[in-house]
This record gives structure tokens, C-alpha cells and sequence, in this order.
């Protein structure tokens, strides 16, 4: 599924997380100019068309289930992570859902004003999916082995506890894998599945 990008535009669009508890926030804005940050007393402006690529993904923590993730790259290569999430106290990882979708949105409608021909992918790279559908499948072997042990030996609370295991980790996993199918998308529709 995919969602259309709004045609209204503020002039300047800004956002700011902090990645851990020890340090600044991390700064954006959207300008005229192209996307201004400030990460680590560093800062610069990217022009939108010296953008080279965007991958958009869904990455949950311990303390935050509910997160998203874009990495975005400069032709002369380096890179800014922005994240839905900031750190609030030792114990409060909060969402910051609409912000995050809203600066997301806006940086792509940008970008394509500007004529920008970047790489826009979604989810995981191929190989990091690939290998994890390996181990899934390992481990849905495994699983099943055990299961068919525990009910020839009669061990029943075994069985119940791997049928518990099973679906707690096949609700967490499932959704992290299928969230995150490796994918290309264009400007005017971004991965529902990838925005909060």
C-alpha cells in the first residue's frame, strides 16, 4: 500500500531527535536551500539534488516497539540516520510519529521539486532479507523438531511452552520481516508500511 504526499508546503519544515541520552539533538530542517542538520557540533546544507538515496525502514527496540528509520545519503558520500523516536529520561524513549511522517513526506515532495533522481528504497537490502528468511526458516525447523520430541515424550507443558514461544515470536518477527521486504518506491507514493 501506498500513500499520496500532500500538496500543501510550509516554508520551512523542522525536526529533531535526541539518539541517545548523552548529547545534543539531532537538528533538520527543510529550506529553500536543501535539508540543513546539525548532528554532533557538525552541520551542513545538502541541495536536495545532491541526494543520492533514501531508505526508508522499520526498526523497533526494547524500549520503543513502534520505530521507523531513514537513512539518507550525499553524492559525495556521507550519511544522516534520522529516527521517529527521541530520548526523553533513562526509562522514556518517546514517539514522535506524526513529526517524523510529516518531515519524511516533505523531504521526498522536495526532492522531487528539485528534479532529484535519487535511489529511494525500502526496508532491509536484499542480502541482510535474504539472510534473515534463511535463519527464520532454520529456525522454524528447529522449532518444529522440537515440538514433534516433546509430544512423542509426552511432555506437554513443553509443547505449550513452545506453542507460546512460537506466536509471541512469529507476532514480533513477522511483522519486523514483512514490514521490511526489501523494495523500490518513487516520489509520489511512499511504503505506507515504512511512514507511522
Amino acid at each position: 500500500m501506498t500513500i499520496d504526499l500532500p500538496n500543501d508546503a510550509a516554508s520551512d519544515v523542522r525536526y529533531a531527535y535526541k539518539a541517545s541520552l548523552i548529547g545534543a539533538a539531532r537538528q533538520f530542517e527543510l529550506t529553500d536551500a536543501g535539508l540543513a542538520w546539525r548532528v554532533a557540533g557538525k552541520s551542513d546544507v545538502w541541495p536536495y539534488r545532491a541526494i543520492s538515496k533514501i531508505r526508508l525502514s522499520y526498526r523497533p527496540v526494547s524500549m520503543q516497539s513502534h520505530r521507523f528509520r531513514a537513512d539518507i545519503e550525499h553524492s559525495g558520500g556521507a550519511r544522516l540516520v534520522i529516527l521517529s523516536t527521541t530520548w526523553r529520561t533513562a526509562a522514556l524513549m518517546a514517539p514522535q510519529d506524526q513529526d517524523y511522517r510529516a518531515f519524511i513526506t516533505q523531504l521526498h515532495r522536495r526532492m522531487a521539486e528539485a528534479g532529484s533522481r535519487a535511489t529511494l528504497a525500502g526496508g532491509l537490502g536484499p542480502r541482510i532479507y535474504a539472510a534473515a528468511l534463511i535463519f527464520l526458516t532454520l529456525v522454524a525447523v528447529a522449532m518444529a523438531g522440537l515440538l514433534v520430541r516433546a509430544i512423542g515424550t509426552g511432555e506437554f507443558a513443553g509443547v505449550l511452552f513452545l506453542i507460546g514461544f512460537t506466536v509471541l515470536f512469529g507476532w514480533q518477527i513477522g511483522g519486523f520481516i514483512r514490514r521490511n521486504r526489501p523494495q523500490a518506491y518513487t516520489f509520489a507514493h511512499l511504503p505506507e508500511a515504512l511512514l507511522p
